[in-house]
């Protein structure tokens, strides 16, 4: 079953001026139906509290959430799914984990790791990146600009692909416009902005 994938994927980060609760209630405020949980520095616990509280802004806006890596807690919280970094990681065993009904993404940096996660036949959506350079992760991989993503027109694709990575609000039509990528995730463009709640307005706009 091919399930719902928004065009538009707002990702949270760790900020000292923010909360990851406050940022997933500025983003469904102003426009962004699919969020993406990404706290890797606390424990379960703590995690788990935070999740309670953003899966309840979620509901209230309508909004997916899905959780960056913690697929274990899947069974713990209200949230539709997961997001796999680790483009490397027994995605059979996490399907069996989380059942068919959970939403499945996984990360990719090169076409060959995208036709491995197609041919899964498990994961959902591939987020494909870094398009540009980005501080929310650090990694060496490669950029893959605006070629990057044209050249995925050789690849046909039937696995939805999410451009990811250092995306400015400039870069958006241009990727979209190259007719191989899904949608579009966004986190430091939004998170740094000096107006968030603007700036998710904008990316919205844009993207839809």
């Amino acid at each position: 079953m091919r399930k719902y994938i928004s065009r538009f994927h707002y990702l949270t980060q760790d900020l000292p001026n923010r909360s990851h609760i406050e940022q997933v209630q500025i983003a469904c405020e102003n426009g962004a139906n699919w969020i993406q949980y990404r706290c890797l520095t606390k424990p379960e616990d703590e995690l788990i509290e935070e999740i309670h509280h953003i899966a309840s802004i979620c509901d209230d806006w309508g909004a997916t959430l899905i959780l960056t890596n913690h697929y274990h807690l899947l069974d713990r919280v209200d949230a539709q799914g997961v997001h796999i970094e680790d483009p490397d990681a027994d995605f059979a065993t996490i399907r069996e984990v989380i059942t068919d009904e959970k939403t499945l993404g996984a990360s990719a940096y090169s076409q060959e790791q995208i036709l491995a996660l197609q041919n899964t036949d498990v994961v959902d959506y591939c987020g494909y990146g870094p398009f540009a350079s980005t501080t929310t992760r650090n990694h060496d991989k490669p950029l893959l600009g605006f070629n990057g993503y044209r050249e995925l027109e050789t690849l046909r694709l039937n696995i939805p692909v999410i451009a990811v990575g250092g995306i400015k609000l400039t870069d958006v039509e241009p990727l979209l416009s190259t007719g191989t990528i899904d949608g579009i995730a966004v986190s430091s463009a939004i998170n740094l902005a000096p107006d968030m709640a603007s700036a998710v307005k904008a990316f919205y706009r844009e993207i839809h």
